[in-house]
């Protein structure tokens, strides 16, 4: 019996540490403090758990649609897949940076962070009856990480292995530097159905629908044109607190659109029932039609507390002419804010000077003694400025004259070799500087003709290529242009995506959202230390000196953002008078009998 204890002991302590690691059972994982909603709760504040279901909602997307399998870089998914499928946990629009159980009951976390296990619900089942299991999630990231888009690969980097433990019961195993983030990244895993792709080639485009867990299955559709979602009127789950009195629409229509520049037009004729209005011009000058006057369309202006993130001008660094900072930070000074918010966007927007805008993420002032601890180590491997200035974009008196600054550019653009000949700038190879800005969008072209002038001005020669949705995205996969008016979302708690907005590894990957090409070392040790963040306040100081190095490398002109939201709907929907404070749920909102017969009479 001895030799038996000493062989058992023996193996005993060759196994992972991990494997006996203590852990913490939860409801949810909150990364900025404890959860609003405690492990008893019934429902989102926001909602209605009494709000009737039924009706039809009409909505919109811009280009066209040509699989239905959103998980791959092939294709183009159309818009509202999304709801087919569910994940381990959600976010609730109130409470963004925390995940509550979905298909998971309840977390357990490692103290040492350094495996996740997720516990699932008994009650989950597939649309065709049968359980979701621990097999799926393993599988589902499996599939992800070797057949999925790139991204996967990248964003589950950490992740040494998925293991069933039972049934319902999964263990991810995590290696690398501890990483606060990861079981909450583990927890927005996709889950899909093992036994139905079993027969299909997962990294193949198909207009197949696929098999979900979700609150909607695809009930008809014409490729490129239209999809109808219907609500699973015994879907599983109806009655979690996270969805009790969402998910009201039997039926929800997506239409394509393939030039964003009719789409007011046909909500004007009530071919769609709400818009969230993203041009200026139109919001003020757009609205002024009967339906309007008369109350059968509502404009409503919603506040909201979400990071604003960055709208920019964005430079492909891999181009040769944008190469020295000098000459990005040169043409910043081109692009007059001012003017244009003014004579463009009727005064409704706010310069942006913060890759993480809105936010307590945001850089203020010069580094405090928490972000130096984070910045003196790459003293030398970044610009000075970063120690001793606070960045703030180049200003102007918003009259158009912009003389003072094209000095200051073109002062900048001589440091770096170029130089003026017969009214061109002309690098140091001897090619005159020739930008091509893609564009996705008609309407964007009013934002950046006037650039494009004052580039003139500076020996440029700007033009815009304006290309279909499908091809703007193409295009943008594979990095093929000079300049794009791009922008990167932020949450209150920024980790594993800032790999792929600006690490040196997604400069060359197709398909990543570091657009600008930026290869830079200190880059990547910051964004090693924002991921590697014990507590909230080192995260907060990471991140601000991460926001720091980016504006004083010049990768973008920063342009805009808007502390509201603008959205316009047929008078046919109720909702409750609590806004989430990310913005509007719509997915909260109900058909409102009496609303919906008055609209129908022309009331």
């Amino acid at each position: 019996m001895r030799f038996i204890a000493l062989l058992l002991s023996a193996a005993l302590a060759g196994l992972a540490p991990a494997a006996f690691a203590q852990t913490k059972t939860v409801h949810a994982l909150s990364l900025t403090g404890e959860p609003k909603y405690g492990p008893d709760f019934k429902q989102l504040d926001y909602v209605n758990p009494a709000a009737p279901k039924g009706g039809e909602v009409k909505l919109y997307d811009i280009g066209s649609f040509d699989t239905f399998n959103p998980y791959i870089v092939k294709g183009d998914p159309p818009a509202g897949i999304g709801m087919v499928f569910e994940t381990l946990t959600t976010s609730p629009l109130d409470d963004a940076a925390t995940e509550y159980g979905l298909i998971a009951e309840s977390i357990e976390v490692a103290e040492d962070l350094s495996q996740v296990i997720f516990n699932l619900r008994a009650e989950a089942k597939w649309h065709d009856g049968k359980p979701v299991t621990a097999d799926d999630v393993v599988w589902s990231f499996n599939t992800l990480k070797e057949k999925g888009a790139p991204l996967y690969r990248y964003y589950y980097a950490n992740v040494d292995k998925a293991e069933v433990l039972g049934p319902r019961k999964v263990r991810f195993h995590f290696s690398g530097p501890k990483n606060r983030e990861l079981p909450q990244i583990m927890g927005q895993l996709p889950v899909l159905p093992k036994h139905w792709w079993a027969t299909r080639e997962f990294d193949k485009t198909t207009l197949e629908p696929p098999l979900g867990s979700g609150p909607y299955k695809i009930a008809e559709f014409r490729p490129g044109q239209d999809i109808v979602f219907e609500r699973v009127a015994n879907w599983w789950g109806k009655d979690l607190p996270v969805n009790r009195g969402r998910y009201n629409f039997d039926r929800v229509r997506y239409t394509a659109f393939r030039d964003s520049g009719v789409t007011l037009e046909a909500f004007k004729g009530a071919a769609y029932d709400f818009r969230s209005e993203n041009s200026a011009k139109n919001w003020a000058t757009g609205y002024d039609f009967p339906a309007v006057k008369d109350g059968r369309v509502i404009k409503k202006v919603v506040e909201h507390g979400r990071p604003a993130g960055m709208q920019a001008f964005v430079f492909n660094t891999r181009r040769d002419m944008f190469k020295d900072a000098r000459v990005r930070q040169a043409l910043a000074y081109a692009y007059d804010f001012e003017w244009s918010n003014k004579n463009i966007y009727f005064d409704q927007y706010r310069r942006s000077s913060s890759f993480f805008q809105n936010s307590e993420l945001a850089n203020t002032g010069l580094p405090s003694p928490a972000e130096l601890k984070y910045l003196e180590p790459l003293r030398g491997k970044v610009p000075p400025e970063v120690f001793t200035k606070t960045y703030e974009p180049p200003k102007t008196d918003g009259s158009g004259n912009i003389r003072e600054g094209l000095r200051a550019a073109l002062d900048l653009l001589k440091q770096a070799g170029w130089t003026i000949k017969n009214q061109k700038l002309v690098g140091p190879d001897g090619k005159p500087m020739e930008i091509e800005f893609l564009n996705g969008q008609p309407e964007s072209e009013r934002a950046i003709q006037p650039f494009l002038r004052n580039l003139e001005r500076l020996g440029i020669t700007g033009r815009i290529r304006t290309v279909d949705a499908s091809q703007y995205v193409q295009r943008l996969r594979a990095f093929d242009y000079d300049m794009i008016i791009g922008g990167w979302a932020q949450s209150e708690s920024p980790g594993n995506e800032q790999r792929e907005f600006w690490s040196s590894a997604a400069a060359d990957r197709e398909g990543s959202r570091n657009y600008a090409g930026i290869k830079n070392p200190a880059v990547d040790k910051l964004i090693d230390d924002l991921i590697a963040a014990p507590d909230r306040a080192d995260l907060v100081a990471a991140t601000r000196a991460l926001d720091r190095v980016l504006l004083w490398n010049h990768y973008i002109i920063p342009q805009l953002h808007a502390p509201t939201d603008r959205i316009a709907f047929w008078n046919r929907f109720g909702f409750t008078d609590k806004t989430p404070k990310y913005g509007t749920d719509f997915m909260s909102w109900w058909v409102d009998p009496a609303k919906d017969a008055a609209l129908k009479r022309g009331n």
